[in-house]
């Protein structure tokens, strides 16, 4: 099966094929840098890292960019009500970024651009389109004239005339349409601004995006994403003034990944539900977050609940269960994959899923299912260690390892993961580890004087406390339920 992905712009699933043979130009709309990360922003860069990690599996030559948005009425607000220099407060949300970012495993973008590293770029494309009277200037202040592309709102599905007849009173009566929007606005007493043929002015939103991208990935390249709110208007005016500046479509297929709710209503601040990705850190691992992220087609709404956070969390805690238990057995056995190893059943299923749009539910599906036949036949191991039977469980190992990779789950150390797990838990229950250490001495104590009682009672205790205790030739260990 080839890869087919579901274009936004067409409202179907298509074949996936590439601009240039075997190389991939893909694009996604960043952050605009003036507060933390939310878990929707999380939610974005885990599903194009997946397509990102998903297109170098299948060979392609992929050059992924990602942006910033470092200028924007935010941005400036944010700075005014700090009293700090607007640089200052991209220069500490972009390092937040990828604090955050991450923790949850994204790959590197192969370019960054900030949107005020461009500017000339927007030059070029503004005045492309003042020259086409697709745009036009007024006393500083330059707008796409949205009325001069016949396809606008094809992305969205919107009619020029269903906007205008929705659109509020515009403060500026000048403009040719109230729908017009802005490329480049003249700067206002105390904001920050560029020279510009216009005169002091920065750059308008959706510009930004459509001169880095032809910065990077040339007039026209395959993939462009970001999140479903993006649809309109940011993208629909990026194709308008991208097309009539170069007279090309500069898109080949359009990815939305769907809203993330909360507890079946849409995450915003005003109905007091809004998590950051620092926020949800508190309460969860990282890795269990990624997991959950992926546990959804991109595409559909997901519903972020404790309830469901924590189910996420035992699944977890059972595939690292099982790494674990895999590398001590591979660390003492010498026997060598298989060269077959490729042609496993589950990898053939893993394929099919993520071939048909990006599948990471359905692939999730089958790791379950391959974690179990995986788990069962590691234990008839340790009954039958035949050369056959070895060497099937090390192909489909090395098999579901490049699944997971693929995926970018599981990336930490089982004693890595389950180290962070206790040292949450501990922090969580606000447990005493000398109290806890303190009442393991005196049952090993007790239990080397014969006073079984005692040793019971110190037990006791320490069960009150969730703690669980392991007598092992190299002493007690001890960890929370």
């Amino acid at each position: 099966m080839s890869l087919r992905i579901y274009n936004t712009l067409s409202g179907q699933k298509e074949d996936f094929v590439p601009v240039q043979e075997g190389k991939v130009g893909m694009y996604v709309c960043g952050v605009t840098v003036y507060d933390y990360c939310h878990v929707g922003h999380g939610r974005s860069a885990v599903a194009f890292d997946v397509v990102f990690r998903y297109l170098k599996y299948k060979g392609f030559d992929v050059t992924y960019v990602r942006n910033f948005t470092d200028i924007d009425d935010k941005i400036i607000n944010r700075a005014n009500e700090r009293k700090v220099p607007w640089t200052e407060i991209t220069e500490t949300y972009i390092q937040a970024f990828y604090e955050d970012l991450g923790k949850l495993n994204i790959l590197l973008p192969t370019q960054e651009p900030k949107a005020t590293e461009n500017i000339q770029q927007m030059f070029d494309l503004i005045e492309s389109l003042i020259e086409k009277d697709m745009a036009y200037e007024l006393d500083g202040d330059v707008y796409y004239a949205i009325e001069s592309f016949k396809d606008y709102g094809h992305l969205s599905g919107k009619k020029i005339e269903d906007l205008e007849a929705g659109a509020r009173v515009e403060v500026d009566e000048r403009k040719r349409n109230p729908m017009d929007f802005a490329l480049w606005k003249k700067s206002k007493p105390g904001e920050p601004f560029w020279e510009s043929p216009w005169g002091e002015g920065r750059p308008g939103w959706h510009i930004e995006c459509s001169a880095m991208h032809r910065r990077y990935l040339g007039d026209t390249f395959d993939i462009h994403g970001g999140g479903k709110d993006l649809v309109f208007p940011h993208h629909e005016n990026e194709i308008a003034q991208s097309h009539g500046a170069t007279g090309c479509a500069p898109v080949k297929y359009w990815m939305h990944n769907g809203f993330v709710n909360v507890n079946q209503e849409k995450m915003s601040k005003s109905l007091g539900n809004f998590f950051t990705l620092r926020d949800i850190y508190e309460q969860c691992d990282p890795e269990i977050l990624r997991f959950f992220l992926l546990s959804a087609h991109y595409r559909s709404p997901i519903d972020f609940t404790d309830q469901i956070l924590e189910e996420t969390g035992k699944t977890v805690h059972r595939f690292y269960d099982f790494l674990e238990t895999a590398k001590n057995w591979e660390s003492e056995s010498s026997t060598s994959v298989p060269e077959n190893w490729k042609e496993s059943s589950f990898l053939e299923k893993f394929e099919t899923a993520m071939d048909d749009d990006f599948n990471t539910a359905l692939a999730i599906g089958h790791l379950n299912d391959e974690l179990r036949w995986l788990n069962k036949s590691l234990t008839n191991l340790a009954i039958n260690s035949k050369e056959a039977a070895v060497n099937e469980f090390a192909g489909r190992l090395k098999a579901f390892r490049m699944a997971v990779e693929t995926l970018g789950i599981f990336s930490a150390s089982p004693a890595d993961f389950k180290k962070r797990s206790q040292t949450k838990k501990i922090e969580d229950l606000e447990l005493d580890t000398e109290k806890i250490e303190s009442l393991i001495a005196e049952r090993n104590a007790a239990r080397a004087a014969k006073d079984w009682g005692k040793a019971d009672a110190s037990r006791d205790a320490l069960v009150a406390m969730g703690v669980t205790i392991e007598d092992t030739p190299d002493g007690t260990i001890w960890k929370v339920k």
